[in-house]
């Protein structure tokens, strides 16, 4: 063997063992952990990694970026797009979100908007329920609506529909791992820090890492191999800034099937700092599902956010 072959071979090895070295194997409120060394470390010298599990599972930062859309003014870019079962685009809706403030007070308008195939109905209504949900939430004009709030409170019993399924989306989006109230047959399915059945269930990891010039922790919840086809998050991962345990992106894959409905779902979403505010970037949506009497959706959807 060349000296030059001994050479990498002994620097291959070296680097297999320090990674190897690197995750530890610890449970902390009843989860089971990897942990690499600098948080071990950061343990050892009084770091509290306790504290951090119980505010990472009751963060409310990443719901206050999206409240706070309401009270800065902005612009998106918004692409919604359908497709057959062959993967053939069905319908295709882009357009521009463009808010501005007026004291507390905002006005949203509709801009650029191109639609192709059979987008909107006759009298110009989503055909589709996800392009419906996400004209509500997202796309929806609004003159001098006032008195915004970034503040969480706690959801009265909804009416309607639509107004239920905002809530459960909602759920999903803004606080994953926690019981989702009215999806029959997933309950407490969801709770993966909640439910110590469903807990079980999942590997944890946690590690130091660069993300995007920060550092950051970044938080794994694992499926178990034995248990990948019953559980409801494929996966869920999430960076928080060290500075103040804020979220700077999340990426979910849930997915869960019953005769009555199933689904598939992909969702990425970053935030950014605009000026003393954390706020959404960017959200990307790939989906999948199927309701009991309703036609199956597939669907991907993509909002820029610029302020």
């Amino acid at each position: 063997m060349t000296k030059f072959h001994t050479t990498s071979t002994l620097i291959f090895l070296l680097a297999f063992s320090r990674t190897l070295a690197q995750d530890r194997d610890t449970t902390i409120m009843g989860m089971h952990f990897k942990m690499d060394e600098v948080v071990i470390k950061s343990a050892k010298n009084g770091w509290d990694v306790n504290g951090f599990i119980r505010r990472m599972k009751e963060d409310t930062t990443f719901y206050k970026a999206f409240l706070g859309l309401r009270m800065v003014g902005y612009t998106s870019d918004n692409e919604i797009s359908f497709f057959d079962e062959k993967g053939k685009t069905i319908a295709h809706l882009e357009n521009r979100t463009e808010q501005t403030m007026r004291g507390n007070c905002r006005t949203v308008n509709i801009s650029k908007e191109k639609v192709t195939g059979d987008y909107y109905d006759r009298k110009k209504k989503p055909r589709y329920y996800t392009a419906e949900l996400m004209q509500n939430l997202f796309f929806r004009t609004r003159e001098n609506e006032c008195g915004q709030s970034d503040l969480i409170k706690q959801s009265n019993t909804v009416k309607g529909q639509l107004e239920k399924h905002k809530e459960q989306l909602k759920q999903l989006v803004f606080n994953p791992g926690s019981k989702v109230e009215g999806i029959p047959l997933i309950g407490k399915k969801a709770s993966v820090f909640e439910d110590k059945g469903v807990r079980q269930r999942y590997d944890f990891r946690l590690k130091f890492v660069q993300y995007q010039g920060e550092e950051c922790y970044f938080f794994q919840a694992i499926p178990k191999e034995e248990y990948k086809d019953e559980v409801v998050y494929n996966q869920l991962d999430t960076w928080f800034r060290v500075s103040d345990y804020s979220i700077v992106a999340r990426d979910y894959a849930l997915s869960y099937s019953t005769i009555f409905y199933d689904f598939n779902v992909v969702m990425k979403v970053r935030l950014e700092k605009a000026g003393t505010r954390l706020l959404p970037s960017s959200i990307d949506y790939r989906g999948n599902w199927h309701i009991f009497s309703k036609k199956r959706e597939r669907s991907k959807f993509n909002i820029l956010f610029d302020y």
